[in-house]
């Protein structure tokens, strides 16, 4: 059985998060523009709903790709930059 490391497990979580067409436009807008609530994710994107939009960052959020921050009722998503270095640089250009 091959040992993996948990920056190897880190890593497919987060391509397999990016794999997704709908994954990938949402952490392209968030390098562009940072702290966007689901609400404003929802206006720029075509045709997802918000409880799939959720779903989504939830995934993005999952493998550490984004960080989110509670302001009252809002939450705000924005790129954990760290990892995205670490695991995307290619993407960051």
């Amino acid at each position: 059985m091959v040992d993996v490391s948990l920056e190897a497990k880190q890593a497919v979580k987060v391509h397999k998060a990016l794999g997704e067409p709908t994954r990938y436009k949402i952490f392209e807008m968030l390098i562009k523009e940072s702290n966007l609530c689901p609400a404003e994710l929802e206006n720029r994107l075509e045709s997802v709903a918000l409880s799939t939009l959720s779903h989504h960052l939830k995934q993005l959020t999952d493998c550490g790709l984004l960080d989110s921050q509670k302001k009252g009722t809002f939450i705000y998503f924005s790129v954990n930059w760290e990892n995205a270095k670490k695991f995307v640089p290619y993407l960051l250009d």
